[in-house]
């Protein structure tokens, strides 16, 4: 399986990796007025308290050896009665060229399902869903799948706003509407180093890794009179490539309907798939 070009594992990394002091400027929190890097705070404490949400989102990478890189598509996270999501990449983009049907991917437990024709080729399935458990992916065999899957499935709202907590520059620009709510748009950067250190400890050397060569990502919140984040912008840059990355957040705490295909639909992943040749 190809790799996804530097500028775009980049951007992934940056949102899916996922408490600070900063400056003075303030926003406002129904007549409350906070401090900015309290309100990112309040943000981060607001989105861990969320139960199910759906996001849109959209990742542009430029530069680098591998030219430019696109994701588009949508998430629907719960983590109440069991953690579950499904994400649907309508658009990807790399190394040049399209990934013919985008990919959907759903995960129950520790059950991931897959759909993308790129990878029912690449394992010479017969049916248009594959299923397997992470635990079962061999590190080997499957590194490439079990990257793509790690990072789908560590996407959270909490995991991404608790990044932002550590910006010491954070400050309010101003007020701006966002999915038909008023909210406080807060602007600032988050040291790369002390980001890994509010994550997952699992994951922390992972997003060091991928973020090796970027010392600070530029970040954009807007946050509603809740506290809750409607819109967050990422941006980077890795030896001469860069990512913008912006996530559309809504329907919180609302139901949500996330089940595995039928079970006709689905053939289980190889262990050792034939090599693609690419």
């Amino acid at each position: 399986m190809r790799r996804l070009a530097p500028a775009l594992t980049l951007g992934a990394a940056a949102l899916i990796a996922v408490t600070g002091c900063g400056a003075q400027s303030t926003g406002t929190l129904g007549n409350v007025k906070l401090a900015a890097a309290d309100a990112v705070q309040q943000s981060a404490q607001r989105a861990g308290e969320v139960t199910s949400y759906s996001a849109d989102l959209v990742l542009d990478a430029t530069g680098g050896e591998k030219g430019p890189g696109k994701i588009q598509g949508s998430v629907v996270y719960q983590s109440q009665p069991q953690l579950a999501t499904d994400i649907t990449l309508d658009t990807i983009t790399f190394d040049g060229q399209n990934v013919p049907g985008g990919a959907r991917a759903i995960f129950t437990g520790d059950t991931v399902y897959v759909k993308s024709q790129l990878l029912t080729k690449f394992a010479g399935a017969t049916k248009p869903w594959l299923k397997a458990s992470i635990t079962d992916i061999d590190a080997e065999g499957q590194k490439g799948v079990r990257d793509l899957l790690d990072q789908a499935r560590q996407f959270d709202l909490a995991g991404t706003v608790k990044l932002l907590t550590t910006s010491k520059d954070v400050k309010a620009v101003g007020t701006e509407t966002v999915g038909g709510a008023e909210t406080t748009h807060y602007s600032g950067t988050f040291p790369v180093a002390e980001a890994a250190q509010v994550i997952d400890p699992a994951r922390q050397e992972q997003l060091k890794q991928q973020l090796s060569s970027v010392k600070d990502v530029k970040f954009d919140l807007w946050a509603d009179a809740q506290s809750l984040p409607r819109k967050v912008t990422l941006s980077g840059a890795e030896h001469g490539a860069t990512f913008n990355l912006t996530a559309l957040f809504k329907g919180f705490n609302e139901p949500v309907t996330i089940a595995a295909p039928p079970a006709e639909q689905v053939g289980d992943l190889p262990k050792n798939p034939a090599p693609s040749g690419n």
